[in-house]
């Protein structure tokens, strides 16, 4: 019976198996009043019982998603001279931040069946069912919101980013801009060999606003008629100040 046993957990969990041993720089960002960015260093080893199997070299790809959201993204045209609205998509879900960063280029390390699997990169993240029949090329909407995106560092693509030392320490770095959006994010990472994955991890960060930026977000929220209230009392006495300066500097 223990033999029994021993043979269906070796058939289970195979000798030389690979498993992710993880760390974070830091499990909580704070947004404050004067927050312009912040880095994020994830780095880890990998565990074994056995040599590391033979074929192709180990590669890790390191992912970081936040909030999703969705989207709604409009189609421009010049109509008489006016650029004006024409057509829109409803993306589903688009995360609010993306970065990949990966040990070698993303051709070497992941396969298309495998990105189709896990949903890996970003095309394959982002979730958009389907588009009304009126509207035309609706995937150029999808690619329209990452290279909008990608152009505010909201979604980055980092090849070849990811140190791994001896095929089994590794450690990546990814650095957060200044236009984030509360919530949970998660980093996801993987290893792979040949382009297939062999182990995955999942932890998670926490991004939200403290001090005045808290305040005045709680404020908006749960105390709307006073935080117009102030909103309107700054924007006239910034506008008296202005005229009071602007007086001084005439005379």
């Amino acid at each position: 019976m223990l033999r029994m046993i021993a043979a269906l957990f070796l058939l289970v969990t195979p000798l030389g198996a690979e498993e992710i041993v993880l760390g974070l720089s830091r499990d909580e960002v704070a947004i404050t009043a004067n927050f312009n960015g912040s880095e994020v260093m994830i780095f880890g080893a990998i565990k074994r019982d056995a040599p590391a199997p033979e074929g192709g070299p180990l590669e890790v790809i390191i992912t970081l998603a936040g909030p999703l959201e969705p989207v709604l993204v409009r189609r421009k045209e010049r109509i008489l001279g006016i650029w004006v609205n024409t057509d829109a998509v409803e993306v589903d879900a688009a995360p609010s931040f993306y970065a990949v960063a990966t040990s070698s280029p993303m051709r070497d390390v992941l396969t298309s069946v495998e990105d189709l699997r896990y949903g890996i990169s970003i095309p394959r993240v982002i979730r958009s069912v389907g588009a009304p029949d009126t509207v035309q090329n609706s995937e150029t909407f999808t690619e329209a919101l990452i290279r909008i995106r990608a152009g505010s560092q909201l979604y980055q693509i980092l090849d070849s980013e990811v140190d791994i030392e001896e095929e089994t320490l590794f450690r990546g770095q990814i650095t957060l801009p200044a236009a984030l959006t509360e919530g949970e994010y998660t980093a996801h990472i993987y290893i792979t060999r040949d382009g297939v994955v062999i182990d995955d991890y999942v932890t998670g960060i926490a991004v939200y606003k403290a001090g005045l930026e808290r305040w005045l977000y709680e404020m908006s929220r749960n105390q709307p008629f006073l935080y117009g209230l102030m909103s309107l009392a700054i924007a006239i006495s910034a506008g008296w100040l202005a005229s009071a300066a602007f007086r001084i500097f005439l005379r």
